[in-house]
């Protein structure tokens, strides 16, 4: 692990000790004493002094990586320049040119590169991108989603510009993420609004968009760290025949609604097992094509990110 991480517990640690072939085996954080403190307290036996010398450990197969957005790019590269697998959280990069770098340094090292959507390896993304585009709601017409939450602690490093923070990063990326696995085509980005810091008008507490999605099909989604929408969880689908609304689809194993109205007739479908982070831990044990998130998808998202910050008059994050 780089970093001592609020998110590391529910997204490494505690998943680890549940998929065959991974041990957390050592930390390093810019403060020594705190990178200790996480190591006793979790069990993770090896301690190092700096990001630099986790890397250069010849012991260690792998990096989780969930610094601030800022940071990512940097240590991704060091990482894999060092030979090492990283597991890098959402967003991988600040932007579109840095994804593209990391995408040329793994496919030259032929490394492991997987951006932590934990969402997408749970079986309630698979049946929704099934639905979808397997027809059953018909021609698509319109495809709404959302990530809102609030967090009114603007000292937050989710609220730095410099470290590449923004809603449209931290939340949006999800529903940017989503908008693009139910969309029939790649998102074309029609107009954004943002409502910003006062501190730093560069940075957006929340962010709406509009997209073209083809063939007439539009699509839109919403992004909050602090707005009037505290709450939003949700991807929406709706089809010539049909519609499909999910609730919680980015953490499905804490609660999720489905419902499918097809030919005006309603269902509810209903998803158990493993948590997501620990699916996304055997996927990226595994890699190859259990991949779903590998860095060019990342570019992907990362270019659609990019241009609603353009549209919203905002400069992209670096």
């Amino acid at each position: 692990m780089l970093g001592a991480a609020r998110i590391a517990p529910a997204a490494l640690i505690k998943p680890a000790r549940a998929v065959d072939g991974i041990e957390v085996a050592a930390i390093a954080a810019r403060d020594r004493g705190r990178a200790a403190a996480f190591a006793a307290k979790h069990g993770i036996p090896a301690v190092h002094d700096s990001y630099q010398d986790l890397l250069a450990d010849p012991s260690l197969d792998a990096v989780y990586i969930p610094l601030p957005n800022g940071r990512h790019a940097q240590w991704i590269l060091a990482a894999l320049d060092a030979g090492k697998h990283v597991l890098g959280e959402k967003p991988l990069t600040a932007n579109a040119a840095q994804a593209r770098e990391v995408q040329a340094a793994a496919e030259r090292t032929g490394l492991v590169v997987m951006e932590a959507f934990h969402y997408r390896y749970h079986p309630v993304a698979a049946r929704m991108a099934e639905i979808v585009h397997g027809g059953e709601l018909g021609r698509i017409r319109r495809v709404e989603t959302s990530m809102c939450f609030p967090l009114p602690i603007f000292s937050d490093i989710r609220y730095q510009y410099d470290l590449a923070g923004g809603a449209l990063m931290d939340a949006g990326c999800y529903a940017v993420h989503c908008l693009r696995l139910l969309s029939p085509v790649e998102p074309r980005v029609l107009a954004a609004r943002a409502l910003t810091m006062r501190r730093d008008p560069r940075v957006d507490r929340a962010m709406t968009a509009d997209f073209d999605l083809g063939d007439g099909a539009r699509g839109r989604i919403r992004a909050s760290m602090w707005s009037s929408t505290l709450l939003s969880l949700r991807a929406r689908v709706v089809g010539e025949r049909g519609t499909l609304t999910v609730d919680n689809y980015a953490a499905p194993q804490v609660f999720h609604r489905f419902r499918v109205t097809v030919d005006g007739r309603r269902r509810r479908e209903r998803f158990g097992g493993e948590t997501t982070y620990a699916r996304q831990l055997k996927a990226f044990v595994r890699g190859g094509p259990a991949n779903l998130t590998p860095p060019a998808d990342s570019v992907a998202t990362m270019t659609v990110i990019d241009e609603v910050y353009r549209a919203a008059g905002l400069p992209a994050r670096r």
